[in-house]
């Protein structure tokens, strides 16, 4: 997503795209060491950061104090850049078609059926804490290392179901080894118009759960800074080219002033902590 919006991007902050644009992948405890990295870095505009709910508004509750930044304190928001939701999917091996069948499936298998993530506390585990709380189920969850992983056991059987992105499920579901369930936003995906909204079934009616990502600027960046980063970035989103490769990836362009965006991570942040702290969600379980 960062390479997609770079190029865009550095052409709107200078004439001709003068300005390099150089991404640094800074992988490591979900997110937190670019975060950190960011968070400390010098507040000049020249070094922001590209998260995702996880390190942003999800960490904060399941890290508290051990949290080595402070998202409300340490970055400063300058957009949201696309909403990501994701797709339940279950093995071809389980028998359920729907969102309804699946929890019918649930109840009457307290325990039976699980859900794989690539860690606790991230988006697919509350994904699955969200359709269990709203389904009044118990599918458990079963963390793993990475994505690669849990999608070959859900595909081999291993694991009922989980939920990812769509690009990394399709070839999956063109192979017939995982069915696609529903999607965890409001809305249809508009490239896979046929896969229901989770929300859709009664049961699930407030479900509303997509991953974003936005863009961030250390703490104490100046105000006029942010207004052209803010600037660069939203006239990138626009663009109809970069719309499109987004929605190849399942991805929603939302672009957004900072004020806006800054109220949207503190809702999101609440929501988030709210999921968290009811279903009792730890570092260690």
């Amino acid at each position: 997503m960062a390479r997609l919006l770079a190029e865009p991007m550095r052409m709107a902050l200078s004439p001709g795209g003068a300005i390099p644009l150089v991404i640094e992948n800074k992988g490591g405890a979900g997110g937190q060491l670019g975060a950190q990295t960011v968070a400390q870095a010098t507040a000049d505009g020249y070094t922001i950061l590209l998260a995702s709910a996880g390190e942003i508004a999800a960490a904060p509750a399941l890290y508290g104090k051990n949290l080595p930044y402070d998202p409300a304190k340490n970055l400063m928001p300058i957009t949201l850049a696309t909403r990501v939701p994701n797709l339940l999917v279950v093995s071809s091996s389980v028998p359920a078609h729907t969102a309804a069948e699946l929890i019918a499936l649930a109840q009457k298998d307290p325990g039976g059926l699980s859900y794989a993530s690539s860690g606790v506390g991230n988006l697919q585990h509350l994904n699955g804490e969200l359709f269990n709380r709203l389904a009044k189920v118990d599918t458990i969850h079963v963390p793993y290392r990475g994505t690669g992983s849990t999608l070959g056991d859900v595909a081999a059987g291993r694991v009922s179901m989980t939920y990812a992105g769509a690009p990394a499920l399709l070839p999956l579901i063109r192979d017939g080894k995982v069915r696609p369930i529903g999607v965890t936003s409001r809305n249809r995906l508009p490239s896979m118009p046929d896969v229901p909204a989770l929300a859709e079934t009664p049961a699930l009616a407030s479900y509303d759960l997509p991953n974003w990502y936005g863009l961030f600027a250390p703490a104490g960046t100046p105000a006029a800074v942010l207004e052209r980063l803010n600037a660069a970035a939203t006239q990138a989103l626009r663009d109809p080219a970069l719309v499109r490769k987004l929605a190849e990836q399942g991805a929603e362009a939302a672009p957004m002033s900072a004020e806006e965006f800054r109220a949207f991570v503190a809702t999101e942040t609440a929501k988030l902590s709210r999921l968290i702290r009811d279903a009792d969600i730890r570092p260690e379980n």
